[in-house]
């Protein structure tokens, strides 16, 4: 039995014909595209790093270019073939949506990461206080700032978290101004606490002129005449002259007899007869 493969063969020619075309065209748009797609990110990208922009901020930037000219190629290509992209993008649109309400808080702290470079409140390798933890910046991600505190433990702060509260920088000026209130007994010489406080500011080498040193008295307390010491010194000085200055008061008001009182109650009773 002969079989007539006449009409297939006519079929399989009319829908290359028809389809062919199109696919070969579909394939063209995506190479090209994709190709456009690199070229048009690293351009992107060369602008941003000549414009000296925060590299965290670059590299998130030219993850979301590539992604969204990619995807308008793809649309592209299927449009070419005769797929109806108009279903493709609500679905897409849907989809991203879901992934958008369950990665909020995730997103959150991307737009977090954005404003932190953006207006660079910090920066790594700085000092600040912020969501409750105190030490050095070490890293800047899109999720999270990693602080190193003294004793060199990491810690992971999410980036919503930080943008959401206060932050104090204590890196980015040059010089800080360290202060400390010391008191002495209402028996003790006044005026030799005052000049001796002023002796061991302005022995320290560390301690900066420009502003002068300040030292007066700020309060007569309930068991002390208390006086105030303010000195700047330079931002990398600063945790050694805020230690030594307590110690070297200390021994130096032990060696000349200044008492530095503790908090106490005088009781007078009265005896009746």
């Amino acid at each position: 039995m002969d079989i007539n493969f006449a009409p297939y063969q006519e079929m399989i020619v009319m829908y290359a014909s028809t389809y062919g075309l199109n696919l070969i065209f579909a394939i063209v748009i995506f190479i090209v595209g994709k190709w456009l797609a690199n070229k048009l990110t690293a351009f992107f990208k060369h602008l941003m790093t000549k414009a000296k922009i925060d590299k965290t901020l670059v590299e998130f930037s030219e993850s979301i270019i590539y992604f969204a000219l990619l995807l308008m190629v793809i649309i592209a290509s299927l449009n070419q073939l005769g797929v109806d992209t108009t279903s493709f993008v609500a679905v897409f649109g849907a989809a991203t949506l879901a992934i958008g309400l369950a990665l909020q808080g995730s997103f959150s702290n991307i737009g977090a990461a954005v404003l932190i470079i953006l207006f660079r409140p910090f920066k790594v390798g700085d000092v600040i206080e912020a969501a409750g933890v105190t030490g050095e910046v070490t890293d800047i991600n899109l999720f999270s700032t990693i602080i190193t505190p003294v004793d060199k433990r990491m810690v992971i702060v999410p980036n919503s978290s930080i943008i959401s509260g206060n932050i104090t920088n204590f890196s980015n000026r040059d010089t800080r101004r360290v202060e400390h209130v010391f008191g002495i007994g209402y028996d003790d010489d006044l005026k030799l606490a005052k000049e001796t406080l002023l002796e061991i500011v302005n022995s320290d080498s560390r301690i900066l002129q420009e502003p002068a040193p300040f030292v007066a008295v700020s309060e007569l307390a309930d068991s002390s005449v208390n006086f105030i010491v303010r000195a700047w010194t330079s931002t990398g000085d600063y945790w050694d002259v805020h230690f030594d200055m307590l110690e070297k008061v200390k021994l130096t008001f032990d060696e000349k007899g200044i008492s530095i009182p503790y908090p106490q109650m005088d009781l007078h009773m009265d005896k009746e007869n």
